[in-house]
C-alpha cells in the first residue's frame, strides 16, 4: 500500500477519511439491478425485478409480494376452534383473511373504476371503504360518460360550457342532472319503506343504488350481488349529499335518515372478528384512517399497502407512513408494510395484475367452496 506520510497532515486525513474502508454488508442483501432488455421484451421477468431496482420500484415490488401474501392467507383454512368468533352480520362468507379495500373518488373518476370493479365482481375483496365522489361517479358511468381533457384547459371558460375539470378528465354537468334524476325517485321509494320500518346506514343506500342500476359494469352492482359492504363516512361530501338535500327540501316534515353509527359499528366489527386482514388503500383522508382506525380494535392489520403521494412532514394522516400507523395500533407490529409513494393510475391495474388477476382460478374455487 503506498505511504501517504509525505502528504501534508490535512490531507492525509482527508484522503483516509474519503477512501475508509466499508463494514461488510450483511450476507444475503439484494444487489441493485435492473432489467436488461438484451433478453427481450419480458413484462412477467421485469415486474419480477422490482425488488432491485431501488427507490420507489422497490417499494411496488415489495407490494406485489405483500398482496400475494393476503391471498396466500385467505386461501388458506381458517382456524378449526373458532366458535368465538360471530359469523359476518352482513351474510358475507368467513375466509382466513379479510381483504379491506380503501380508495379516494378520483379512482373512480379514472379508469381505476374498471379494476376496482374487477375485485368486486370476482369476489376478491370483502369491504369497501371510499368518498361519496367514489359511490356517484361509479353509478354516473352507467348513463353518462367522463371525457379526456387537459390539467391546462381554464376554468374560466370550462364554466361556460358547465364542464366541470377533475386533473386531466372533464365531467360535463349534465351528468349530475342524470344522477340526480335517476336517484330522486328511488329516495322515495326508500322514505316510504323507513316510514314501514326499514332503518337505513350509508351501507344499505349504496347496496340499494347498486341493485337499483342493475348494471354490471358498476362496482356497486357488484357489491350488492356478492354481499360486499360498503362503507362511505363521508357519504354526504359529493353529489350524493345535493341530491339528499334537495330530496329533504321535498320533504320537510318527514325525511330520509341514515344511521352512520351503525356502519361504524359494522366496519369495526368486520376488522375486530376477522381472523386476519389485508389493507390496500389508494389515496388519503377519511377513507384511509376509517379502514386503519377499525384495524386497532385487533391491534392492527397483518398486511398493509398504501399508494400515495402525502408527505408526512405536515403531520396530516393522509400522508402518514405506515411506521406512524403501527404507534397507533393501526397496523401490527408483525406486519411489513410498503408505501408507494406514486399515482395510483400507474400502480393499481399492475399491482392486480401480478396478484388478483393472475389467481382467479383460486378464488372461482374459494367461492364454490363457500356456495
Amino acid at each position: 500500500m503506498t505511504s501517504h506520510n509525505h502528504l501534508h497532515p490535512m490531507v492525509r486525513a482527508a484522503l483516509d477519511q474519503a477512501l475508509k474502508e466499508s463494514e461488510p454488508i450483511p450476507e444475503g442483501t439484494l444487489k441493485v439491478k435492473g432489467y436488461d432488455f438484451n433478453e427481450g421484451i419480458n413484462y412477467e421477468k421485469m415486474f419480477q425485478g422490482l425488488p432491485t431496482m431501488g427507490f420507489q420500484a422497490s417499494h411496488f415490488g415489495q407490494a406485489i409480494d405483500i398482496v400475494n401474501q393476503m391471498i396466500d392467507s385467505k386461501m388458506a383454512a381458517v382456524p378449526e376452534n373458532n366458535n368465538n368468533i360471530p359469523r359476518p352480520a352482513n351474510g358475507r362468507r368467513q375466509t382466513n383473511c379479510t381483504i379491506m379495500l380503501g380508495y379516494t373518488s378520483n379512482m373512480v373518476s379514472s379508469g381505476n373504476r374498471e379494476v376496482i370493479r374487477f375485485l368486486a365482481q370476482h369476489n376478491m375483496i370483502d369491504c369497501i371503504v371510499t368518498s361519496a365522489g367514489g359511490i356517484e361517479e361509479d353509478f354516473i358511468k352507467c348513463f353518462s360518460s367522463f371525457y379526456m381533457g387537459d390539467f391546462k384547459l381554464k376554468g374560466s371558460e370550462l364554466i361556460k360550457k358547465s364542464h366541470n375539470r377533475t386533473g386531466n378528465l372533464l365531467v360535463p354537468n349534465s351528468n349530475y342532472c342524470r344522477l340526480h334524476e335517476w336517484m330522486d325517485p328511488i329516495l322515495d321509494t326508500m322514505l316510504q319503506e323507513q316510514k314501514q320500518g326499514t332503518e337505513w346506514t350509508p351501507s344499505k343506500l349504496i347496496w340499494r343504488l347498486g341493485k337499483e342500476v342493475n348494471n354490471p359494469e358498476s362496482i356497486y352492482y357488484w357489491a350488492y350481488r356478492n354481499k360486499i359492504p360498503v362503507f362511505c363516512p363521508a357519504i354526504t361530501d359529493g353529489a350524493i349529499g345535493d341530491v339528499l338535500y334537495f330530496h329533504r327540501h321535498k320533504h320537510p316534515g318527514y325525511s330520509l335518515k341514515l344511521d352512520l353509527v351503525a356502519d361504524v359499528q359494522e366496519v369495526n366489527d368486520i376488522a375486530l372478528f376477522s381472523f386476519n386482514t389485508g389493507v390496500i388503500i389508494l389515496g388519503g383522508g377519511v377513507i384511509k384512517h376509517h379502514i386503519l382506525n377499525a384495524n386497532i380494535f385487533r391491534c392492527g392489520t397483518d398486511f398493509c399497502v398504501y399508494v400515495n403521494t402525502g408527505n408526512e412532514f405536515d403531520g396530516s394522516d393522509a400522508g402518514a407512513s405506515p411506521d406512524e400507523a403501527v404507534s397507533w395500533g393501526k397496523i401490527s407490529t408483525s406486519c411489513k408494510p410498503v408505501k408507494i409513494v406514486a399515482d395510483a393510475t400507474l400502480i393499481f391495474p399492475v399491482l392486480v395484475g401480478q396478484t388478483f388477476a393472475k389467481r382467479q382460478a383460486e378464488f372461482s374455487a374459494l367461492g364454490k367452496g363457500h356456495s
